[in-house]
């Protein structure tokens, strides 16, 4: 509605509207298999999200010792090429996030997503789960180019751009989250629930949300 304080909410996809670790992990986990290099247990490979999928890969593999460039790279062709496959086995929204985002498009909200994941992942994990119609724009860590990916703040002034103009806030789980929000001057909301790569409350967020039962509040009060 009218007093609502933002025309645009933008999301950050994993960690923040997607639980997508189980997927992430088996694509890690076949890549690490490939390398002769040991599986990293599924339960904890939200501790490597964070960046997109090559640092992923890279968190996971210099912790074994590390490899020569080429090599990594044929093991993260072989990661994308299976995680394209299977990017929407297990992945599922966050308990309230349907409900979140059906709250603010009734206010009159645009929605986007700005994610470091590749945009055809993306859009395809969205369009697997039903979601796409929801929003206006997705932006993907691909989609400005080499280097105008989260923390830049280009990502989110391209969503700002699509959705029309307007104020917007942005709903991350990631130092690469709030960084882009800093620089592009937006406000941020941490989600703590998520993958965050540091403890919520030392992410230089605006606030921070256990659940996105939160959610509304939160951004009522920036």
């Amino acid at each position: 509605m009218a007093d609502f304080p933002f025309d645009i909410v933008a999301f950050d996809l994993d960690g923040t509207l997607l639980e997508t670790h189980r997927d992430l992990g088996t694509a890690v986990n076949h890549a690490l298999t490939l390398g002769g290099f040991a599986t990293v247990p599924i339960g904890t490979a939200s501790d490597l999200i964070g960046g997109g999928a090559k640092i992923m890969l890279a968190r996971a593999i210099d912790a074994q010792g590390g490899i020569e460039e080429g090599r990594f790279r044929e093991l993260y062709k072989a990661m994308l090429a299976y995680y394209g496959k299977h990017y929407a086995d297990h992945t599922q929204p966050y308990p309230g996030a349907i409900e979140a985002l059906d709250a603010l498009a009734a206010k009159g909200v645009r929605l986007a997503v700005v994610t470091n994941k590749f945009e055809s992942f993306a859009r395809g994990i969205l369009d697997a789960l039903d979601l796409s119609d929801r929003f206006d724009c997705v932006i993907g860590g691909d989609t400005l180019g080499k280097g105008k990916s989260k923390p830049a703040p280009d990502p989110l002034w391209a969503a700002q751009e699509q959705c029309g103009g307007g104020r917007m806030a942005f709903v991350g789980d990631s130092s690469y989250d709030t960084g882009a929000a800093r620089a592009a001057n937006v406000p941020v909301i941490a989600a703590a629930y998520g993958y965050c790569d540091k403890p919520a409350h030392e992410l230089d967020a605006d606030a921070v949300i256990d659940s996105f039962a939160g959610l509304i509040p939160a951004l009522e009060t920036l």
